[in-house]
Parts: structure tokens; C-alpha cells; sequence
């Protein structure tokens, strides 16, 4: 059987993290991106200088370019989507649109392939939004949840939708496919509108006794390091029991506030500021955790790496790559 791995949105946070331990384990990997978010720095050009490693510059709204991509691969990542609350607020019909043209042109790929293992499709902890907001949501969320909607008029739905459409299709598609919900996960090169790099950022450029603010600091997460999400991924990929599944991806503890991130962040960079608590953001969920229980089983891996470890190594890589640098980590 063929080795080669296909990922969309590749140039990005997941993607490029994946394709850099996939080429380690002998795997040739074909990373695609339009670079709407992903970036063009020295860290994926040095990916890209692996043998193993090759990029294509494609647009996956266009069926015939996503058809040329290839008929060789066993395995398909798909992680490409229209992200981020800017582009969720402002664009939401695109958001609710575009993902589900991608995912359908990216399904008919799959079904040119000729020896395709698994189609692997990035979902959302966003799913369990509107079952938070309405009923009774058990938390750690077990990915066997009854699934509700916020508001079809708000346009912060509209991501959450496109994925559980998303998730819909891949069961109807009679593909060979695992579906995977993201659950808070963070490492370097991920962009900095994130909670972790952002305060990263916000402690670096502060003096002294300087005010920190806080959105949203009793809202609770379980945060995940990049390098156990990458790992349990490639497990789900090559487990057989993993096919036809709904996993979460993540660490179901511990549960800690966003307060708490922002104290670690702070003193991991090593300055003494001032934390000011500011109210919730709209639409933020207050706790979010998945149950790992059964993920954990079927890959047999648990993420380890503790929330201040990894918030050490990303604050290293930001500081020698972007702080410092005036580099980018993604658009």
C-alpha cells in the first residue's frame, strides 16, 4: 500500500506540525494550501527541502485543481477551513459555504484514490457549543453528545454548523473516514489570535507593574500541546478501530481558567504585571473539556505534557521567532 499523506491546509498551525512528524516516520507527504492563513517563513521552507516533503499551491473551491492533485494516496488530512472569529463575524455565509465546497471536492479526491486507507476530517470543539448553552452538556463531553444549535441568526454559528454539516457528509460519504474534534490545542507557530501566544505577546511588550487584561478569566479550558495532538492523530490514522469513528482530540485535564493561563504566561516570561479581570466575551462557553475516554483506548496515548511545559517551549519559539524577530506565525 502507498505511504503518501495528503494535507490540506498544510502551511498551517496542525498541518505543518503533522507533515513534520510524518516525513520524520518515512511517510511522503504532500502538504496543499492557498496560504489564506498559513504562512511562507523559513520554518516550512526548511519542511519543504525534505525529500519526502512537497507542496502544491492549490485552491480547494476549484473541483478541477483539487482533481489534479493526484490519484497515489493512502492517507488524506483534512484540515483546511475557513477560521477564526474575525472571519466567522464578518464572513459567515462564506464560512458556512466554502467549508462544505471544500470538504465535498476534497470527499470526490478521496474517491479518485486508489488506495485510500482513511480520510481524516478536523471538526470542532464548537459542536458542543449550543448543547452548552441550551441543556445539560456533560463535561468532560464524551464525543457521544447530543448535538444542538445556537442561534441560526447568530454569525458565530456559522463555523460550528459548517463542521457538523462537515461531519454529516463523511457519514454519508461510504468513505473510509475519522472524524477528529479539536479540543484547545496550542504550540508554537500557531498564529496569535490565540489566548496563549496572545498573552505571550502581551507580557513581552509590557513594563514592569503594567496592567494585564483579562476577557472572559472564570471560563475554564483543557489545554493540549501540539506535540500529543500530533501524536495521537497519527495514531488515529493508522489504528483500524479508529475508522468510521468521532474522537476527540485533546486533554481532558486538568481544567484550568483562562485567569489561571494568563498567570502562567506571565510568569513563565518572568516580569511582575498587574491582572485586571474584563467580562466575558460573547458567545465563549464557559467550560470546555472533552471526555478522552474513548479516544485514549482506541490510539492507546495520553497526552502528558502539562500546561505549563507547553506554555515554556511556545514561549521560546515566539520569543526567538516572532518577538524578537518581527516574524509571523500565521495570518
Amino acid at each position: 500500500m502507498s505511504d503518501q499523506v495528503l494535507i490540506t491546509g498544510g502551511a498551517g498551525f496542525i498541518g505543518f506540525q503533522l507533515a513534520t512528524a510524518l516525513q520524520k516516520d518515512g511517510y511522503q507527504v504532500c502538504l496543499v494550501d492557498n496560504y489564506s492563513r498559513g504562512t511562507q517563513d523559513s520554518h516550512l521552507q526548511s519542511l519543504l527541502e525534505k525529500n519526502r516533503v512537497q507542496f502544491i499551491q492549490a485552491d480547494l473551491l476549484d473541483p478541477m485543481q483539487v482533481a489534479d492533485l493526484g490519484t497515489d494516496f493512502s492517507t488524506i488530512f483534512h484540515l483546511a477551513a475557513i477560521i477564526g472569529v474575525q472571519h466567522v463575524l464578518r464572513r459567515p455565509y462564506e464560512v458556512i459555504t466554502h467549508n462544505a465546497r471544500m470538504l465535498g471536492n476534497v470527499i470526490e479526491l478521496a474517491r479518485r484514490q486508489s488506495q485510500l486507507s482513511r480520510l481524516l476530517f478536523a471538526s470542532t470543539s464548537e459542536v458542543y457549543a449550543g448543547t452548552l448553552k441550551h441543556f445539560q452538556l456533560e463535561i468532560p463531553t464524551p464525543e457521544t453528545s447530543p448535538l444542538a444549535l445556537t442561534s441560526l441568526s447568530s454569525p458565530r454559528t456559522s463555523y460550528m454548523l459548517s463542521k457538523i454539516v462537515g461531519e454529516a457528509m463523511l457519514h454519508q460519504s461510504e468513505l473510509p473516514f475519522t472524524i477528529f474534534r479539536p479540543h484547545n490545542i496550542f504550540g508554537p507557530r500557531m498564529g496569535m489570535s490565540h489566548v496563549i501566544p496572545e498573552q505571550l505577546r502581551n507580557a513581552f511588550h509590557a513594563e514592569e507593574g503594567d496592567v494585564i487584561s483579562i476577557h472572559s478569566p472564570g471560563h475554564r479550558r483543557a489545554f493540549c500541546y501540539i506535540d500529543d495532538a500530533v501524536e495521537m492523530l497519527i495514531r488515529m490514522m493508522r489504528v483500524p478501530e479508529a475508522e468510521g469513528k468521532t474522537l476527540n482530540l485533546g486533554l481532558e485535564s486538568p481544567e484550568v481558567t483562562i485567569r489561571e493561563v494568563v498567570e502562567t504566561c506571565v510568569d513563565v516570561v518572568g516580569k511582575q504585571l498587574i491582572l485586571e479581570d474584563l467580562p466575558d466575551t460573547e458567545g465563549s462557553p464557559s467550560r470546555r473539556a472533552p471526555d478522552m475516554t474513548t479516544s485514549n483506548r482506541l490510539i492507546q496515548f495520553r497526552a502528558s505534557t502539562s500546561l505549563r511545559e507547553g506554555i515554556q517551549r511556545t514561549w521560546q519559539w515566539y520569543h526567538d521567532h516572532v518577538f524578537t524577530t518581527g516574524g509571523v506565525s500565521a495570518q
